[in-house]
């Protein structure tokens, strides 16, 4: 069982933290918008997708999924990071990739030893490079990270 942070639960995060869990493994979803961490931690879904509430519901009582707003503890206690942020087109049609290099910062700052990051929100050519520099930049140790991009 490996145990998996989950940054940002929209669409993305919620479907792939809920699918994992149900994999076995023990996956903290967290965000920073503290009403959507209410509603899941009240069982209440803040997006549809058939059969996501069963699945939600199954793993929380299997005590595999649960949600979180601190995303450095999150980072912290987890092997594997999965960053699922939006990305909303911006006006000149470019991916706004702010709320990923903004999680990339917090990981930096919370990398405790070796993980594994990967990026699955949908985001521009040239972003893992990005991302990498991002979180050696803020990081306080030597610790290493290795980097995927696994786009939904």
């Amino acid at each position: 069982m490996r145990h998996i942070a989950i940054i940002g639960t929209g669409y993305v995060g919620l479907v792939s933290g809920s699918g994992i869990s149900d994999f076995g493994h023990k996956v903290i979803c967290a965000d920073i918008a503290g009403e959507k961490i209410k509603m899941l931690q009240a069982g209440k879904m803040p997006i549809y997708e058939p059969g996501l509430d069963e699945l939600v519901d199954r793993n929380v009582k299997a005590e595999r999924l649960s949600f979180s707003t601190d995303v450095g503890k999150t980072i912290r206690d987890s092997e594997v990071i999965f960053i699922s942020v939006s990305t909303p087109q911006s006006e000149n049609g470019e991916a706004d990739i702010s709320a990923v290099k903004a999680v990339a910062k917090i990981i930096g700052k919370n990398l405790n030893e070796r993980k594994v990051i990967c990026t699955k929100s949908t985001v521009p050519i040239g972003t893992g490079k990005i991302v990498s520099e991002i979180i050696n930049e803020n990081k306080s140790t030597e610790t290493e990270f290795e980097y995927v991009s696994n786009p939904e």
